[in-house]
């Protein structure tokens, strides 16, 4: 079955970065698209990123756009959020899930908390 191992979150101090990663198994990684959504305390899932199978396309919300980049190794069955110029706002669990991430399991998350 799918299996997906999130890591890398931790306390970071406003501007500061992270590198989250995805350990994927179960599946066909590198025949699938991949997305990186999050929850914040109180508040619903949040699409923010996702990558082509081959990793030559990607897309990002307008909330992260230009700060966060996704990324992945087919090799490795890994998939990867570089997360740069963090804000409190970004605080929440992140999860890695397959393409549509509206109708597939999620790992158990992340936890990153921004904060000074």
């Amino acid at each position: 079955q799918v299996q997906l191992v999130e890591s890398g979150g931790d306390l970071v101090q406003p501007g500061g970065s992270l590198r989250l990663s995805c350990a994927a198994s179960g599946f066909d990684f590198s025949s699938n698209m991949m997305s990186w959504v999050r929850q914040a305390p109180g508040k619903g899932l949040e699409w923010l990123s996702d990558i082509s199978a081959r990793g030559r396309k990607t897309t990002y919300a307008d909330s992260v756009k230009g700060r966060f980049t996704i990324s992945r190794d087919n090799a490795r069955n890994m998939l990867y959020l570089q997360m740069n110029s963090l804000k409190p706002e970004d605080t929440a669990v992140y999860y890695c899930t397959k393409f549509p991430w509206t109708s597939n399991p999620r790992g158990q998350g992340t936890q990153v908390t921004v904060s000074s």
